[in-house]
């Protein structure tokens, strides 16, 4: 039963992390967005957060994501005097997605997530491997 149970676990942080991913690829979709119109803030990231908790089933911790939060850092800043939403010195909010760091995000995410892929493989290999032992 430690078997499934590992599976499980595993499992459970095979969710977390495409949520994640989810959520890292809604911003980089989001990171060249402008707001329409002037007063209006642009695309705002997000960051998923994640907790831990009791599953009393199988009796160990799992993991899930919890939700997500705006980041709070300031909007970046372009010159575009006709663009709609453009305050009174032609400046436009950009969001404050960077693309770069969203791709190292999902990189890591991308890791996890097949990380735990392979404790789910290594897992099963170990059930078959004993199953084909108590068969002979």
């Amino acid at each position: 039963m430690q078997m499934f149970k590992t599976m499980m676990i595993a499992a459970s942080g095979m969710r977390a992390q495409s949520q994640r991913i989810r959520v890292v690829s809604e911003n980089i979709a989001n990171a060249g967005t402008t707001a329409l119109s002037a007063g209006q803030e642009p695309y705002r990231r997000k960051v998923p957060t994640f907790k831990s908790e009791m599953d009393t089933q199988l009796g160990a911790e799992t993991v899930r994501m919890s939700g997500t939060v705006k980041d709070t850092s300031p909007f970046g800043l372009k010159y575009n005097p006709q663009h709609p939403a453009a305050d009174d010195k032609g400046y436009v909010q950009t969001p404050n997605v960077n693309t770069l760091i969203e791709m190292v995000d999902m990189k890591e995410a991308q890791k996890n997530f097949e990380a735990n892929l392979n404790v789910i493989k290594s897992s099963r290999a170990m059930l078959m491997r004993t199953i084909d032992l108590l068969r002979r």
